[in-house]
């Protein structure tokens, strides 16, 4: 329940929904093993993203704008 409410107030939120459960018990090793046989009801599923799939992030050079008007303009 610390795990949980932790995980609640790191969100901004006063209550403890099953969700937050889920978050702390998948976050924690021990926990984890323990519990992952465990369906909680009503706490969604944690997303697994292939890392390929995510936008690569741009490093802008130094001086640089965004804009392409305000780069045209300087």
């Amino acid at each position: 329940m610390e795990l949980a409410g932790a995980a609640a107030r790191d969100s901004k939120r006063g209550r403890i929904v099953p969700r937050y459960l889920l978050l702390a018990i998948r976050k924690d090793e021990e926990l984890g093993n323990l519990l992952v046989e465990v369906t909680i009801t009503h706490d969604g599923v944690l997303s697994n993203i292939n890392p390929a799939l995510l936008p690569n992030k741009v490093v802008a050079a130094a001086g640089s704008s965004k804009s392409p008007t305000k780069a045209a303009a300087k």
